[in-house]
């Protein structure tokens, strides 16, 4: 290649001058987007307090959060700021989890805080009981004056519909008149109660937990630790601990009882505990009391009067499986629940009888679908709640990548009595051929709603008939819901299915938590499946197609006078077969058992 000669001397252009250099040096120094101010970031501080040789723990990022929410009564921006500075994450990061929980309302710039917050629970049983009149009378005669009202999902309470909340103060079979009465009373907190009762749940069986709908409380008394004590309780896993029980006999014991995962999946949990056992160390607990699933309360119930029966069962899984630290999720909404297990725990951690694992309770922020395991284990870890896809089950790669033994509060709540009690004394309960016992959530157009701790396989006429009182006055049998949200609807005229695991599936159903949820002939199955669908719609992390876009249309769809079945069903057959976790997978049941069972509903 010819190349022109040179003409002349090269001439030395000058791209930039010395100060343009240092200019340019000086502005890349500067940390790239927002910065957090000195006030946000001592007020940050002052709340989680100083930041540790190894920095914040990530997975704590929620914790945080919510000591935040809890002073603030929302998450101003410039707060995110300074807790990203803080615990030196991504600020995208810090505003993705804070933005994904129903429980944190993120405030932008100089916008003023929410004031009073009234939720109004707009769940099915609530609905029944009148939530909607409610809404609207609260609405038209708090709003303003710093007080808001809004709906929320089921908040656990269904016993007690209409439930509405002022914060963090559940008012039980609310009214009006009560609301405003607890809102000028500034009432906001979950009252406190003793922990010096008795409670046996052992000879509740075949008997209502509950009590009468005009002697429940918001805080019913408790078995505290020192009572606790004195009615036997951790001689077991002293006994464990000691050497004076072998843990060979004690997980025999959980599968000879048939004992099952009583928060829905129904897997045997002695099982479970061999596999996980067989997984190398270390290894991991992970204790779901989420119990989103509209219609259950059974946890609750028992946590709130007896915690350290379920707090021994925990111990008792951990030695068997030879766990080294327990997580706890408690679903955000029970707060007096909270309260007291963290008191209760820290009396346990400060006198404990026999060596601990470590122990940690966690708080969600208001997301059903963290009740699916492997979104719970997201959450804990300090993210957003979104389910894993598997394999890897958590039994092999689990919370913080290890071996995880998940169970739900009451599996862990059977444990010492089965074992204390033997195996047969759990298993020679049973109707229709079922075995064992099952903590029944009833609630709807019965006498008496609560917790029934009735034979396994009983049907719904004897439930609502030997447990429940029989059907409210004025009302008749239309429907039920064997198995919550989820658990689909069955006629009255299908009323002598035997209620357990694998009894439902033929007809489209299953029993999940055994959230039992009533419906007599001024209820329609139709409308109960469109609150079913709405919730689905308003619950779905998003993380996949088909459940974000099935749900909402379907609930949109749903809501027209005439159904298209034809594209209801194209939307049922994707969410199914394609979502990842079980909401999208039993999003189609209430769908499907309506156009099955009650096709007169729909104008066909």
């Amino acid at each position: 290649m010819n190349h022109p000669g040179r003409k002349g001397e090269v001439q030395t252009v000058a791209v930039a001058t010395v100060d343009d250099l240092r200019e340019r040096i000086r502005r890349k120094s500067k940390l790239k987007g927002r910065q957090p101010d000195a006030q946000s970031l001592a007020e940050v501080v002052a709340l989680i307090g100083q930041r540790p040789e190894g920095g914040h723990r990530r997975d704590l990022l929620i914790e945080q959060l919510h000591k935040l929410n809890d002073v603030y009564r929302c998450l101003h921006d410039r707060h995110l700021v300074a807790l990203a500075r803080e615990m030196n994450l991504p600020m995208a990061e810090v505003y993705e989890v804070a933005t994904f929980y129903h429980h944190f309302e993120v405030v932008r710039g100089d916008d003023a805080a929410p004031g009073l917050t009234v939720r109004v629970c707009d769940g099915l049983s609530c609905e029944m009981g009148g939530a909607r009149s409610l809404m609207a009378k609260l609405q038209a005669t708090l709003t303003g004056n710093g007080v808001r009202v809004v709906a929320a999902p089921c908040v656990g309470r269904c016993e007690q519909a209409p439930v509405a909340v002022v914060h963090q103060n559940p008012v039980l079979r609310a009214t009006p008149e009560r609301v405003a009465e607890v809102v000028k009373a500034d009432a906001t907190t979950h009252a406190k109660s003793s922990g010096k009762a008795a409670f046996e749940p052992a000879a509740l069986a075949l008997k209502s937990v509950s009590p009468a709908p005009s002697q429940q409380r918001v805080s019913p008394d408790f078995v505290g630790y020192e009572a606790y004590q004195a009615q036997g309780g951790y001689r077991l896993i002293t006994d464990l601990l000691n050497g004076k029980q072998d843990v060979e006999p004690v997980i025999q014991a959980m599968e000879d009882s048939g004992l099952r995962g009583l928060g829905g999946a129904g897997f045997p949990a002695g099982r479970k505990w061999r596999i996980v056992r067989e997984q190398p160390a270390p290894r991991v607990m992970a204790v779901n009391i989420d119990e989103g699933e509209p219609g259950t309360f059974k946890d609750r119930t028992y946590l709130e009067r007896d915690p350290h029966r379920f707090l021994e069962g925990m111990l008792v899984a951990a030695y068997a499986v030879g766990v080294g630290a327990c997580y706890i999720y408690l679903r955000d909404e029970y707060h007096g629940a909270r309260a007291l297990l963290e008191g209760e725990l820290a009396k346990l951690q400060a006198n404990p009888p026999c060596p601990l694992p470590k122990i940690e309770l966690r708080r969600g922020a208001g997301a059903y679908i963290c009740g699916e395991e492997s979104a719970m284990i997201e959450s804990i870890e300090g993210k957003r709640g979104e389910p894993r896809m598997r394999p890897p089950y958590i039994a092999q790669v689990g919370l913080f990548g290890r071996p995880t033994l998940e169970h739900n509060f009451e599996t862990l709540y059977w444990v010492r009595d089965i074992v204390q009690k033997g195996a047969g004394w759990f298993s020679s309960f049973g109707a229709n051929g079922r075995k064992g016992l099952r903590s029944f959530s009833v609630s709807g157009r019965v006498k008496h709603p609560g917790v029934k701790l009735a034979p396994a396989g009983i049907t719904i006429r004897e439930l609502i008939n030997d447990y429940c009182g029989g059907m409210a006055e004025g009302h008749e049998l239309y429907a039920y819901l064997p198995g919550g949200a989820s658990g689909g609807i069955l006629p009255a005229s299908m009323d002598n299915i035997p209620l357990d695991f694998d009894t439902l599936q033929p007809y489209g159903c299953f029993i999940g938590s055994a959230a039992v949820i009533v419906l007599s002939q001024k209820d329609t199955a139709r409308e109960a499946a469109v609150n079913m669908m709405r919730f689905f719609a308003h619950e779905s992390c998003g993380q996949c197609t088909p459940c974000r876009v099935g749900t909402a249309k379907a609930a949109q769809l749903m809501e027209a006078e005439r159904w298209d079945n034809k594209t209801l069903e194209d939307l049922c057959q994707v969410m199914g077969d394609a979502s990842i976790c079980g909401l999208g997978q039993a999003a189609p049941n209430p769908i499907r058992c309506v156009q099955k069972y009650f096709p007169n509903e729909l104008g066909a």
